[in-house]
C-alpha cells in the first residue's frame, strides 16, 4: 500500500512517540533511600571570601652602589635571617678598609708614645728637673693623640661597615620570589634586586559587608577553611578591624591571623573565613554527610524527592556537628533528601524508596 507524504509523516510520528511511550514505561525507577533532614540549634555565622597573604615581605634593594659580583640565591629559593643574598665587589672598599686600619694603628702608635713621655714627664717634675709648664704641655699632647686615635678607630670601623654593605643580607626567613639582577649589572641603592616572602605566618584578608561589621569583634571566635586544603578547619584569631572601608563596595576590611604552625599555607591561595558571631542560636537544618554531593566548582548538592522523582538541589553548606552538616540555603523543612543511590541519580530521574531513616 502506497501513502502519500502527509500520511507518512504522521506515521512516523506515531511511531516515535509510541517508541519513547515504551521506553519512558519501561524505565525502572531507581532504589534510593531518604531521610526528612533534621532540626539542630547552631549558632550564627558569616562566611567570607579572601586571599592568604604574607605576614611579612620585602623589596630589597643593596645598601650601596656598585658592581654585582655574585648573585646568591634565584627565584624559590628558601633562606634563613641573616643569610648572604647578594655580594657587590667591594675591592676598592677594602682597600680603604686597609688605609683605614693603618691610620689607626699609627695613631695607636702616637698615643702610646705620648702616654710614654707624659710618665716620664712626671718622675723629672717629682725630682724637680722639668717646670710644671712642661708637664702640662706633655699631657695636652696625651690628649690630642687620644683623640687622634678616636678618630682613626671610628674611620676604621666606618670602613669595615662599608665592606659590610656589600653583601645583601635575608633581613627575616622566607622564599624568595623575584630575582631582578644578574651578576656584572650596575645597581644603586633602591634598586629593587630581590622580593622576599615570609611564608610563615600568613594571614586572610576578607571584607566584611556594612551591616556585619560592627557584629565582629577581637573576640569574635573564627575558623580558616584554606581551599588548598578540602576539609580542613584551622583556628584563627582576628588580628585587626579596619574601620575605614571601600566606598563603591560598603564593605570593611577584617584581617585573620592563622594560629597553626603545623600546617603550611602558600601565601596568594584563597580560604574562607567563618566567623561565630554572638547572636542567639538559630534552628537550622541539618542532613546526614552521605547526601552531600561534591560539584565541580568546589560546591555542594544533594537530591530531593519530589514526585516520585529526583531533583537535584545546590545547598551551601555549615558546620558540620553530632547530628550532621548543616544547611544554610538550598533546602525546605520536609522534603526527603536521597542519602544512598544518590551518586548515580540524574535530575528528574524516576525513583523508589525503599527505605530510609
Amino acid at each position: 500500500m502506497v501513502f502519500n507524504a502527509p500520511v507518512r509523516l504522521l506515521l512516523i510520528t506515531y511511531c516515535l512517540l509510541s517508541a519513547q511511550a515504551v521506553r519512558v514505561g519501561a524505565e525502572e525507577p531507581v532504589p534510593v533511600a531518604v531521610v526528612n533532614p533534621g532540626v539542630a540549634t547552631v549558632a550564627d555565622e558569616l562566611r567570607l571570601s579572601g586571599s592568604l597573604r604574607a605576614e611579612h615581605q620585602a623589596s630589597l634593594s643593596p645598601r650601596v652602589d656598585g658592581l654585582v659580583a655574585e648573585v646568591l640565591v634565584d627565584a624559590g629559593s628558601q633562606v634563613k635571617q641573616g643569610d648572604v643574598l647578594l655580594r657587590l665587589d667591594d675591592d676598592i672598599a677594602r682597600l680603604a678598609q686597609d688605609e683605614a686600619r693603618a691610620a689607626r694603628v699609627e695613631a695607636e702608635v702616637a698615643m702610646t708614645e705620648a702616654q710614654r713621655v707624659l710618665d716620664e714627664a712626671r718622675r723629672l717634675r717629682q725630682q724637680n728637673h722639668i717646670s710644671e709648664s712642661e708637664t702640662a704641655a706633655r699631657r695636652s699632647d696625651l690628649a690630642l693623640a687620644r683623640a687622634a686615635y678616636e678618630v682613626a678607630l671610628a674611620r676604621e670601623r666606618t670602613a669595615m661597615e662599608q665592606v659590610q654593605r656589600h653583601l645583601l643580607p635575608a633581613p627575616m626567613t622566607g622564599v624568595i620570589t623575584v630575582r631582578n639582577t644578574e651578576a656584572g649589572e650596575w645597581v644603586s641603592r633602591g634598586d629593587p634586586v630581590l622580593e622576599l616572602v615570609a611564608i610563615e605566618p600568613v594571614r586572610l584578608d576578607v571584607m566584611a559587608p556594612q551591616e556585619r561589621f560592627p557584629e565582629i569583634s577581637s573576640a569574635t571566635p573564627v575558623e580558616v577553611l584554606p581551599d588548598a586544603m578540602p576539609g580542613a578547619r584551622l583556628k584563627g584569631r582576628i588580628a585587626a578591624r579596619v574601620p575605614v572601608g571601600d566606598a563603591s563596595a560598603r564593605a570593611f576590611l577584617v584581617r585573620v591571623v592563622i594560629d597553626n604552625p603545623q600546617v603550611t599555607l602558600l601565601p596568594g591561595t584563597s580560604a574562607t573565613a567563618v566567623f561565630r558571631l554572638n547572636h542567639s542560636d538559630l534552628k537550622r537544618l541539618v542532613v546526614p554527610r552521605d547526601a552531600l554531593l561534591r560539584q565541580p566548582d568546589g560546591g555542594y548538592s544533594l537530591f530531593v524527592v519530589s514526585e516520585g522523582r529526583a531533583e537535584r538541589r545546590p545547598v551551601q553548606v555549615g558546620r558540620e556537628g553530632p547530628e550532621g552538616i548543616v544547611i544554610q540555603e538550598g533546602l525546605e523543612a520536609g522534603e526527603p533528601v536521597v542519602i544512598r543511590g544518590n551518586e548515580i541519580l540524574r535530575s528528574g530521574q524516576s525513583v523508589r524508596v525503599v527505605d530510609g531513616r
